[in-house]
């Protein structure tokens, strides 16, 4: 019960510290964390006896996932991103597009294709966000407060 506590502890004060690169980087990472999840289970489900409680865990999965593009495509900013947040909020709708398929289908190549897109994406925002880091502490480095 305590480790429960302050594993939970632990993971909402890393939310709560992380810059805007990270915290995108951790919902990419949770995308791919709940896709993976649906292919093996999907997997699993063509080569075993089929389950009901399988196919729902497969449906809860790819709904998380279909969940955490909405909540990147709502944090988009036009205004500052451009062409860029409108290819991105193009990707995601069209992300969602196929995830809702390939779930209807149960088809583990639709849902492998996108995981591996994301996949991609989470790579790009990691360098992207450690390299915004790494240019902070050079700027914090050379401040003096001591006056």
């Amino acid at each position: 019960m305590a480790y429960k506590n302050a594993l939970s502890t632990y993971k909402e004060t890393t939310i709560k510290t992380a810059g805007q690169g990270q915290l995108i980087v951790m919902l990419y990472d949770e995308a791919v964390k709940q896709l993976a999840k649906a292919i093996e289970l999907l997997e699993q489900n063509n080569t075993e006896k089929k389950d009901p409680g399988r196919i729902e865990q497969i449906g809860k999965a790819v709904m998380k996932t279909e969940e955490i593009l909405t909540e990147l495509m709502v944090s988009l900013d036009f205004e500052q991103g451009g062409e860029i947040s409108k290819n991105l909020f193009s990707l995601y709708t069209w992300f969602n597009r196929e995830l809702l398929e390939a779930n209807i289908n149960k088809d583990i190549q639709r849902m492998s294709t996108i995981r591996d897109m994301i996949s991609d994406l989470r790579n790009a925002w990691s360098q992207i966000a450690s390299h915004t880091a790494d240019q902070s502490n050079r700027e914090a480095v050379g401040l003096n407060i001591a006056g």
